[in-house]
């Protein structure tokens, strides 16, 4: 998910502090996102949105969403009190930043006290840093597959063997861009197709690389999206890694920002435009700022913090049922709050951006997580290599469709293994990402053990050990990517091979590998450092549970491997 968790290293983006003496004004424009009501036309939602005083800047006419400014004291409230508009997301304040900082990863958790008996351990056999690969292992298709335990749990490394990927399948990244020049990518990245619906924006994301803060496709100053985008797709061509379906097209849906926010217009149209395009999967590891859960009657809320969140609700949801409607196949991750969704705790974090958070009781009844809970969506809960439920990951038995590995440092307790870097996920990163973090010196080599780089193909790729349902999610696409290959029917008119999104659902359901609560179902994490807030009960059968849901995903059974 957004801000994945980062075992080996934090990287964070920091966010300007709120200017003092600076607040809003009449005279500041304010960009927001603005979403009409059931059943109203496109001409009756302008004119409202005119009405109460707003411009309209970008329109999503097929789900009622509008990119709209306005410098109107009280926008918010006149939207809201709109009989043709349900509410108003405000996306940014032009000159007035935010006063949080924004994580793109967040740790883990607490690394082993010293002097302890797992310290101990972890000491005695640490990660040293790699600066270039070894040859692969038999059977192994790149130099540093062997060091991707995730295929080997879902049996991706079995099922290339039947079904590597058909190029006419496509896969969208919604997320914070892709590197199309990491030497992984650029063999499958398909350009024609990529879009970018995020402009940086100054207050978050700092000075733009480019005039016009238009990133060109292609390209990824977060760095997330192009390790998600490896996992699903990195090409098999001796060189880096291998992805789960390595001869998938892939399609950057640059709906993120550089810094890790995602807000509701640059998602909707994103989605809606995969579903124009006739994408075949689209993968979403992130939430929908700036609310953690959006609820609909929040004793916490105000009026307009109810209607912007019911207008995220119904904005979302219009935009995954019409991306399911056009035949895309929704993946998405299920979050890193290690909360059960059936039940969740308190919220003190939203809203993230703009005004300062506040608590909130969250009832389930009326509060989603977004994407995630959203109709059509594959939500992924994560594992770490020994198929323990990471500590960090949300679960539940009304959210959780499918397990998959996203990565955990602190797995394997009790072994050498335990606290390990090489728990997590690697995968391909960019160059100018890691040089800018310090990650990578001046020289090109890198400076920490989370950083690998191998040059194989005569062009050096680096590569990135990151953690988080942001990580398991992919994985599930990428099966999904290589379901459409060996099932999809051939559809000219949109563009190669097309098949239901609920076959392929099934599909991922009925051959998963069922995956038992464990004994005694209240998992405590205690051992690995960690409080009692994360201990978590596993409610359901070994067919299907709040932790794994319908298992954790088989690629090899899922293209008829036996």
């Amino acid at each position: 998910m957004r801000k994945p968790l980062l075992a080996a290293a934090v990287v964070t983006a920091m966010v300007p502090a709120l200017l003092v003496g600076a607040p809003a004004s009449a005279a500041t424009a304010t960009e927001y996102t603005v979403v009409a009501g059931d059943g109203v036309s496109p001409d009756a939602a302008t004119a409202a949105i005119a009405a109460v005083g707003g411009t309209i800047l970008s329109r999503n006419d097929a789900v009622g969403v509008y990119e709209v400014t306005s410098t109107r004291d009280g926008f918010s409230s006149a939207v809201a009190a709109s009989d043709n508009l349900i509410g108003a997301s405000p996306r940014r304040a032009i000159g007035f930043a935010p006063s949080v900082e924004k994580p793109i990863e967040l740790p883990i958790g607490p690394a082993p006290a010293a002097g302890s008996s797992a310290a101990a351990k972890s000491a005695a056999s640490p990660s040293a840093a790699v600066s270039s690969a070894a040859a692969p292992k038999p059977g192994k298709m790149d130099p540093l597959d062997d060091r991707l335990w995730g295929l080997t749990m879902i049996h991706a490394d079995l099922a290339r063997k039947l079904q590597k990927g058909n190029r006419g399948v496509t896969v969208g990244v919604l997320d914070t861009g892709l590197d199309a020049s990491h030497p992984d990518l650029a063999p499958h990245f398909i350009k024609r197709l990529s879009r970018n619906f995020a402009a940086d924006i100054p207050d978050v994301d700092g000075p733009c690389e480019v005039a016009g803060c238009v990133d060109p496709v292609g390209t990824d100053d977060g760095g997330h999206g192009t390790h998600v985008a490896g996992i699903i797709g990195a090409a098999a061509d001796g060189s880096g890694v291998s992805g789960v379906a390595p001869k998938v097209g892939l399609v950057e849906l640059k709906g993120g920002q550089d810094s890790g926010y995602f807000f509701l217009d640059p998602v909707v149209n994103a989605l809606t435009y995969a579903a124009d395009a006739g994408i075949d999967v689209v993968n979403m590891s992130f939430y929908v700022d700036p609310w953690l859960y959006n609820c609909t009657a929040n004793a916490a809320d105000g009026p307009e913090a109810r209607a912007e969140q019911q207008a995220i609700i119904v904005g979302i949801q219009r935009a995954l049922n019409y991306a399911h409607d056009g035949g895309v196949t929704l993946v998405g991750a299920l979050g890193n709050q290690h909360d059960d969704l059936g039940n969740p705790r308190d919220d003190a974090s939203s809203p993230d951006y703009g005004t300062p958070s506040y608590p909130r009781d969250i009832d389930n009844a009326d509060c989603l997580s977004l994407p995630a809970e959203g109709d059509n969506v594959i939500a992924v809960s994560s594992v770490g290599p020994s198929g323990a439920k990471a500590a960090y990951s949300n679960y539940g038995t009304e959210q959780t469709s499918l397990a998959a590995p996203g990565g955990w440092t602190q797995d394997l307790y009790g072994t050498p293994q335990y606290n390990k870097t090489t728990n997590n996920v690697l995968s391909t990163y960019p160059l100018s990402v890691l040089r800018a973090s310090g990650a990578v010196d001046a020289d090109g080599n890198p400076t920490t053990s989370s950083v690998l780089k191998d040059c194989s193909s005569g062009t050096c790729g680096y590569y990135r050990y990151l953690a988080g349902t942001s990580m398991a999610s992919p994985h599930v696409a990428g099966v999904a990517a290589l379901i459409i290959s060996q099932y999809g029917n051939n559809d000219w008119k949109r563009g190669g091979l097309k098949m239901n999104p609920d076959a392929v659902r099934r599909i991922l359901f009925q051959t998963a590998t069922e995956h038992a609560c464990p004994k005694p179902r209240l998992r405590s994490y205690a051992q690995e450092g960690f409080s009692a807030e994360y201990d978590a009960y596993c409610d359901g059968g070994s067919k299907f549970n709040g932790f794994y849901g319908h298992g954790i995903v088989d690629a090899y059974a899922a293209v008829g491997g036996q």
